[in-house]
């Protein structure tokens, strides 16, 4: 059997999921870096080493829909993909995605997003890893938890604090939190709420992925 690609943008996404599939031989994993340039170098790279069974994109999302809460599971699923079944059992939520080329910070941005789109979450690299692995006749899905939802505002505008190939810089976070020192508190709510995504994520992954795929 070929293994199943779980690609994830930051080792923070993964971090839960890592743990429980450990170094079974019918799961690859792969952190691409964020944005659609280094998803699409890095996959492509991967599928030249390996041509996997499918390819998913996980991590996290931004919501758009306002129905959409902290923690809802959302994804979309080539039907040769195989998981849409198990995913709607696991509680997960059919959706449609935003792919964006920058990080969507404030309510007022998602608003706009969805008025125009009609998406029901944003996020940042599944668009070209779906091009890829349509080219190359791989099933694809992406599995996505909502960190932020449609009303929420981001401490930061993250844009302003990366670096040109979409790495968080340390030294512009912290001169941001210097100069503004009353956001420190909501950048440490992001912190635990990302870690409490990372592991709603996992578990969704691990009933559904690593249940498949021994079949």
């Amino acid at each position: 059997m070929m293994p199943t690609l779980v690609c994830f943008a930051v080792k923070e996404e993964a971090r839960y999921f890592l743990r429980k599939a450990g170094s079974r031989s019918d799961i690859r994993t792969l952190i691409t870096g964020m944005g659609e340039a280094n998803a699409r170098i890095s996959v492509e790279s991967a599928l030249a080493r390996q041509r996997p069974g499918r390819v998913i994109t996980a991590g996290f999302a931004g919501g758009l829909d306002p129905s959409l809460e902290r923690g809802a599971v959302v994804f979309f699923a080539d039907d040769t993909a195989d998981l849409e079944g198990a995913l709607r059992a696991a509680g997960a939520r059919a959706v449609q995605f935003a792919c964006s080329n920058k990080v969507v910070s404030t309510a007022s941005e998602k608003q706009r997003l969805f008025a125009r789109t009609g998406a029901h979450a944003v996020e940042m690299e599944s668009g070209p890893i779906q091009k890829l692995c349509r080219a190359a006749g791989i099933p694809a899905a992406t599995i996505r938890v909502i960190l932020d939802t449609a009303a929420e505002n981001l401490a930061f505008d993250f844009n302003e604090l990366m670096t040109p190939d979409m790495r968080l810089d340390a030294s512009k976070l912290g001169w941001a939190l210097a100069k503004a020192p009353w956001k420190i508190p909501a950048l440490l709510r992001l912190q635990r709420q990302s870690s409490g995504a990372a592991r709603r994520l996992g578990e969704v992954l691990e009933k559904v992925l690593l249940g498949s795929v021994r079949k």
